[in-house]
Protein backbone atom coordinates (compact mmCIF):
# COMPACT_ATOMS: atom_id res chain seq x y z
CA UNK A 1 0.00 0.00 0.00
CA UNK A 2 2.70 2.31 0.66
CA UNK A 3 4.32 1.55 -2.87
CA UNK A 4 0.95 2.20 -4.46
CA UNK A 5 0.37 5.55 -2.27
CA UNK A 6 3.96 6.77 -3.22
CA UNK A 7 3.19 6.00 -7.20
CA UNK A 8 0.18 7.65 -6.90
CA UNK A 9 1.03 11.17 -5.42
CA UNK A 10 4.22 11.13 -7.28
CA UNK A 11 1.97 10.42 -10.76
CA UNK A 12 -0.58 13.24 -10.03
CA UNK A 13 2.61 15.75 -8.84
CA UNK A 14 4.06 14.92 -12.72
CA UNK A 15 0.95 15.43 -14.18
CA UNK A 16 0.11 18.75 -12.67
CA UNK A 17 4.01 19.88 -13.22
CA UNK A 18 3.19 19.38 -16.75
CA UNK A 19 -0.64 20.72 -17.34
CA UNK A 20 1.00 23.81 -15.35
CA UNK A 21 3.76 24.48 -17.46
CA UNK A 22 2.54 23.35 -21.12
CA UNK A 23 -0.12 26.17 -21.48
CA UNK A 24 2.96 29.08 -21.34
CA UNK A 25 4.48 26.40 -23.46
CA UNK A 26 2.00 26.30 -26.13
CA UNK A 27 1.66 30.25 -25.70
CA UNK A 28 5.45 30.93 -26.81
CA UNK A 29 5.42 28.50 -29.45
CA UNK A 30 2.21 30.05 -31.27
CA UNK A 31 4.22 33.14 -30.49
CA UNK A 32 7.35 32.04 -32.63
CA UNK A 33 4.84 30.97 -35.47
CA UNK A 34 3.42 34.29 -35.74
CA UNK A 35 5.84 37.27 -34.76
CA UNK A 36 8.27 38.62 -37.55
CA UNK A 37 11.96 38.18 -37.84
CA UNK A 38 14.42 35.73 -36.81
CA UNK A 39 15.65 37.12 -33.67
CA UNK A 40 12.35 37.25 -32.14
CA UNK A 41 11.66 33.76 -33.39
CA UNK A 42 14.90 32.63 -31.63
CA UNK A 43 13.57 34.47 -28.45
CA UNK A 44 10.70 32.37 -28.54
CA UNK A 45 12.59 28.87 -28.87
CA UNK A 46 14.84 30.05 -26.01
CA UNK A 47 11.61 30.78 -23.79
CA UNK A 48 10.10 27.18 -24.99
CA UNK A 49 13.63 25.65 -23.60
CA UNK A 50 13.82 27.55 -20.62
CA UNK A 51 10.33 26.33 -19.45
CA UNK A 52 11.07 22.35 -20.57
CA UNK A 53 14.51 22.66 -18.24
CA UNK A 54 12.51 24.34 -15.82
CA UNK A 55 9.81 21.50 -16.11
CA UNK A 56 12.46 18.74 -16.02
CA UNK A 57 13.87 20.49 -12.71
CA UNK A 58 10.98 20.04 -11.05
CA UNK A 59 10.62 16.73 -11.80
CA UNK A 60 14.06 16.29 -10.73
CA UNK A 61 13.23 17.65 -7.48
CA UNK A 62 9.51 15.39 -7.47
CA UNK A 63 11.78 12.30 -7.94
CA UNK A 64 14.52 13.29 -4.93
CA UNK A 65 11.20 14.38 -2.45
CA UNK A 66 8.89 11.07 -3.53
CA UNK A 67 11.37 8.89 -4.24
CA UNK A 68 14.62 7.16 -2.76
CA UNK A 69 16.33 6.86 -6.03
CA UNK A 70 19.76 7.71 -6.20
CA UNK A 71 21.32 8.70 -9.51
CA UNK A 72 24.91 7.71 -9.39
CA UNK A 73 26.05 10.04 -12.23
CA UNK A 74 29.92 9.71 -13.58
CA UNK A 75 31.83 11.80 -16.50
CA UNK A 76 29.71 14.79 -16.64
CA UNK A 77 31.56 17.56 -15.45
CA UNK A 78 33.27 18.64 -18.40
CA UNK A 79 29.83 19.16 -19.68
CA UNK A 80 28.93 23.04 -21.22
CA UNK A 81 25.68 24.39 -22.16
CA UNK A 82 27.09 26.43 -24.91
CA UNK A 83 28.07 23.05 -27.04
CA UNK A 84 26.16 20.66 -29.40
CA UNK A 85 26.69 16.89 -28.48
CA UNK A 86 25.07 13.70 -29.66
CA UNK A 87 24.23 11.34 -27.22
CA UNK A 88 23.79 7.40 -27.75
CA UNK A 89 22.67 5.60 -24.96
CA UNK A 90 21.89 1.80 -24.49
CA UNK A 91 18.07 1.25 -23.86
CA UNK A 92 16.04 -0.69 -21.36
CA UNK A 93 13.22 0.99 -19.81
CA UNK A 94 11.40 3.92 -19.70
CA UNK A 95 13.76 5.16 -16.91
CA UNK A 96 15.85 5.67 -19.41
CA UNK A 97 14.31 8.89 -19.81
CA UNK A 98 14.32 10.28 -16.73
CA UNK A 99 18.16 9.00 -16.25
CA UNK A 100 18.82 11.16 -19.42
CA UNK A 101 17.00 14.44 -17.52
CA UNK A 102 18.77 13.83 -14.36
CA UNK A 103 23.01 14.09 -16.02
CA UNK A 104 22.27 16.61 -18.45
CA UNK A 105 19.07 19.08 -17.60
CA UNK A 106 20.63 21.93 -17.59
CA UNK A 107 24.36 20.96 -17.94
CA UNK A 108 23.91 20.54 -21.92
CA UNK A 109 21.41 22.37 -24.34
CA UNK A 110 17.62 20.78 -23.64
CA UNK A 111 18.11 17.49 -25.64
CA UNK A 112 15.87 16.19 -28.34
CA UNK A 113 15.18 12.99 -30.35
CA UNK A 114 14.12 12.16 -33.79
CA UNK A 115 10.95 11.43 -34.13
CA UNK A 116 8.69 9.49 -36.19
CA UNK A 117 5.89 12.22 -38.33
CA UNK A 118 2.90 10.07 -36.55
CA UNK A 119 4.13 10.95 -33.13
CA UNK A 120 2.75 14.79 -33.45
CA UNK A 121 -0.64 13.23 -32.92
CA UNK A 122 -0.30 12.17 -29.19
CA UNK A 123 -1.97 14.13 -27.11
CA UNK A 124 0.17 16.70 -25.08
CA UNK A 125 2.90 15.11 -26.09
CA UNK A 126 2.76 16.11 -29.69
CA UNK A 127 2.20 19.55 -29.18
CA UNK A 128 5.19 19.43 -26.58
CA UNK A 129 7.58 17.86 -29.19
CA UNK A 130 5.97 20.22 -32.17
CA UNK A 131 7.11 23.70 -29.42
CA UNK A 132 10.31 22.48 -28.86
CA UNK A 133 11.34 21.95 -32.44
CA UNK A 134 11.51 18.11 -32.47
CA UNK A 135 12.62 16.91 -35.66
CA UNK A 136 9.73 14.96 -37.14
CA UNK A 137 11.35 12.35 -39.55
CA UNK A 138 9.57 10.40 -42.51
CA UNK A 139 11.41 7.00 -43.45
CA UNK A 140 10.39 5.63 -46.74
CA UNK A 141 10.61 1.79 -46.67
CA UNK A 142 12.90 0.25 -49.13
CA UNK A 143 9.59 -1.41 -51.15
CA UNK A 144 8.15 2.33 -51.34
CA UNK A 145 11.62 3.55 -52.93
CA UNK A 146 11.88 0.68 -55.47
CA UNK A 147 8.55 1.63 -56.30
CA UNK A 148 8.96 5.42 -56.42
CA UNK A 149 12.75 6.05 -56.85
CA UNK A 150 12.56 9.97 -56.88
CA UNK A 151 12.05 9.72 -53.30
CA UNK A 152 15.48 8.41 -52.48
CA UNK A 153 16.77 10.84 -50.04
CA UNK A 154 13.89 12.82 -49.60
CA UNK A 155 13.87 11.16 -45.98
CA UNK A 156 17.19 13.32 -45.22
CA UNK A 157 16.34 16.27 -47.09
CA UNK A 158 13.22 16.98 -44.90
CA UNK A 159 15.59 16.21 -42.11
CA UNK A 160 18.11 18.66 -42.92
CA UNK A 161 15.10 20.96 -43.36
CA UNK A 162 13.96 20.32 -39.89
CA UNK A 163 17.55 21.04 -38.63
CA UNK A 164 18.05 24.38 -40.07
CA UNK A 165 16.22 25.69 -36.86
CA UNK A 166 19.17 24.79 -34.86
CA UNK A 167 21.77 26.32 -37.01
CA UNK A 168 21.75 29.44 -34.48
CA UNK A 169 21.98 27.55 -31.29
CA UNK A 170 23.65 24.66 -29.27
CA UNK A 171 21.75 21.30 -29.74
CA UNK A 172 21.74 17.75 -28.02
CA UNK A 173 20.54 15.44 -30.32
CA UNK A 174 19.88 11.89 -28.75
CA UNK A 175 19.77 8.68 -30.48
CA UNK A 176 19.27 5.32 -29.37
CA UNK A 177 21.31 2.75 -31.71
CA UNK A 178 19.33 -0.56 -30.78
CA UNK A 179 15.92 1.25 -32.24
CA UNK A 180 14.19 -0.45 -29.69
CA UNK A 181 14.64 -1.34 -25.62
CA UNK A 182 16.72 -4.05 -24.68
CA UNK A 183 14.47 -7.56 -23.57
CA UNK A 184 16.29 -11.31 -23.72
CA UNK A 185 13.77 -11.88 -25.80
CA UNK A 186 14.88 -9.81 -28.49
CA UNK A 187 18.25 -10.49 -27.78
CA UNK A 188 18.21 -14.21 -28.38
CA UNK A 189 15.74 -13.39 -31.55
CA UNK A 190 18.68 -11.04 -32.95
CA UNK A 191 21.47 -13.61 -31.86
CA UNK A 192 22.92 -10.54 -30.99
CA UNK A 193 26.86 -10.96 -29.98
CA UNK A 194 26.73 -8.55 -27.06
CA UNK A 195 26.02 -9.88 -23.39
CA UNK A 196 24.10 -6.76 -22.38
CA UNK A 197 23.49 -4.90 -25.78
CA UNK A 198 20.81 -5.66 -28.56
CA UNK A 199 22.72 -5.23 -32.41
CA UNK A 200 23.06 -1.69 -33.22
CA UNK A 201 21.38 0.01 -36.04
CA UNK A 202 24.43 1.96 -37.90
CA UNK A 203 21.64 3.94 -40.38
CA UNK A 204 20.32 5.74 -37.70
CA UNK A 205 23.62 7.40 -36.51
CA UNK A 206 24.61 8.03 -39.81
CA UNK A 207 21.37 9.93 -40.87
CA UNK A 208 21.55 11.94 -37.99
CA UNK A 209 25.62 12.73 -38.75
CA UNK A 210 24.39 13.47 -42.18
CA UNK A 211 22.24 16.12 -41.04
CA UNK A 212 23.56 17.57 -38.17
CA UNK A 213 27.63 16.57 -38.59
CA UNK A 214 29.32 20.15 -38.55
CA UNK A 215 27.15 21.63 -35.80
CA UNK A 216 28.33 18.71 -33.55
CA UNK A 217 31.30 19.54 -31.46
CA UNK A 218 30.93 16.11 -29.79
CA UNK A 219 29.66 12.34 -28.66
CA UNK A 220 28.30 12.04 -25.34
CA UNK A 221 28.56 7.41 -25.05
CA UNK A 222 26.10 7.17 -22.02
CA UNK A 223 25.81 3.91 -20.38
CA UNK A 224 22.61 3.45 -17.89
CA UNK A 225 23.26 0.23 -15.67
CA UNK A 226 20.05 -0.71 -13.09
CA UNK A 227 20.80 -2.75 -9.73
CA UNK A 228 18.64 -5.25 -10.83
CA UNK A 229 18.64 -7.87 -13.54
CA UNK A 230 15.54 -7.03 -14.86
CA UNK A 231 15.40 -3.09 -15.40
CA UNK A 232 12.84 -1.50 -13.75
CA UNK A 233 9.96 -0.13 -15.65
CA UNK A 234 8.65 3.80 -14.97
CA UNK A 235 5.66 2.33 -12.26
CA UNK A 236 8.94 1.31 -10.19
CA UNK A 237 10.66 4.19 -10.38
CA UNK A 238 7.21 6.25 -9.21
CA UNK A 239 6.39 3.84 -6.79
CA UNK A 240 9.63 3.91 -4.97
CA UNK A 241 11.03 0.85 -6.06
CA UNK A 242 14.57 1.44 -7.50
CA UNK A 243 17.27 2.76 -5.32
CA UNK A 244 20.20 3.20 -7.54
CA UNK A 245 20.90 4.05 -11.03
CA UNK A 246 24.10 4.26 -12.96
CA UNK A 247 24.67 6.81 -15.61
CA UNK A 248 27.92 6.71 -17.02
CA UNK A 249 29.11 9.26 -19.52
CA UNK A 250 32.24 9.13 -22.02
CA UNK A 251 33.11 11.97 -23.73
CA UNK A 252 34.36 11.36 -27.29
CA UNK A 253 35.84 13.25 -30.51
CA UNK A 254 33.96 12.41 -33.84
CA UNK A 255 36.03 12.13 -37.04
CA UNK A 256 34.40 14.69 -39.46
CA UNK A 257 34.55 11.94 -41.89
CA UNK A 258 31.27 10.15 -40.37
CA UNK A 259 29.55 12.54 -42.48
CA UNK A 260 30.98 12.98 -45.33
CA UNK A 261 29.65 9.99 -46.69
CA UNK A 262 26.49 8.54 -48.06
CA UNK A 263 25.32 5.73 -45.95
CA UNK A 264 22.58 4.74 -47.99
CA UNK A 265 24.10 4.58 -51.60
CA UNK A 266 27.88 4.07 -51.28
CA UNK A 267 28.85 0.31 -49.96
CA UNK A 268 32.55 1.43 -48.54
CA UNK A 269 31.16 4.41 -46.41
CA UNK A 270 28.24 2.00 -44.75
CA UNK A 271 31.06 -0.28 -44.15
CA UNK A 272 33.24 2.46 -42.61
CA UNK A 273 29.83 3.60 -40.62
CA UNK A 274 28.98 -0.31 -39.20
CA UNK A 275 32.66 -0.74 -37.72
CA UNK A 276 32.68 2.48 -36.06
CA UNK A 277 29.61 1.56 -34.24
CA UNK A 278 30.38 -1.94 -33.85
CA UNK A 279 33.75 -0.94 -31.83
CA UNK A 280 31.57 1.53 -30.01
CA UNK A 281 29.01 -1.01 -28.82
CA UNK A 282 31.43 -4.27 -28.07
CA UNK A 283 33.17 -1.14 -25.86
CA UNK A 284 29.81 -0.22 -24.19
CA UNK A 285 29.00 -4.05 -23.33
CA UNK A 286 32.01 -4.43 -21.74
CA UNK A 287 31.90 -1.28 -19.80
CA UNK A 288 27.83 -2.80 -18.74
CA UNK A 289 29.77 -5.63 -17.59
CA UNK A 290 32.56 -3.87 -15.12
CA UNK A 291 29.24 -1.46 -13.59
CA UNK A 292 27.18 -4.70 -12.97
CA UNK A 293 30.19 -5.81 -11.51
CA UNK A 294 31.52 -2.95 -9.50
CA UNK A 295 27.49 -2.34 -7.96
CA UNK A 296 27.08 -6.25 -7.36
CA UNK A 297 30.80 -5.59 -5.12
CA UNK A 298 29.17 -2.74 -3.58
CA UNK A 299 26.42 -4.10 -2.87
CA UNK A 300 27.29 -7.37 -1.13
CA UNK A 301 29.66 -5.07 1.16
CA UNK A 302 26.63 -2.99 2.10
CA UNK A 303 25.05 -6.44 2.94
CA UNK A 304 27.94 -7.49 5.25
CA UNK A 305 28.51 -4.06 7.07
CA UNK A 306 24.32 -4.45 7.79
CA UNK A 307 24.92 -8.11 8.96
CA UNK A 308 27.67 -6.67 11.84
Amino acid sequence: MRALLTGVITATLLLLNTLILIGPMMLIALLKLILPGKPLRNACSRGVMWIAETWAEICKSIFALMTPVHWDIRGGEALRRDTSYLVVSNHQSWVDIPALVQAFNRKTPYFKFFLKKELIWVPLLGLAFWALDYPFMKRYPKSVLKKKPHLLGKDLEITRAACEKFRDMPVTIVNYLEGTRFTPEKQARQKSPYQYLLKPKAGGVAFVLAALGEQIDALLDVTVVYETDTPPGFADLICGRVHRVIVDIRTLPLDPALWQGDYENDPAFRVVMQRWVGDLWAKKDQRIRELKAEAEAEAEAEAQTDQR
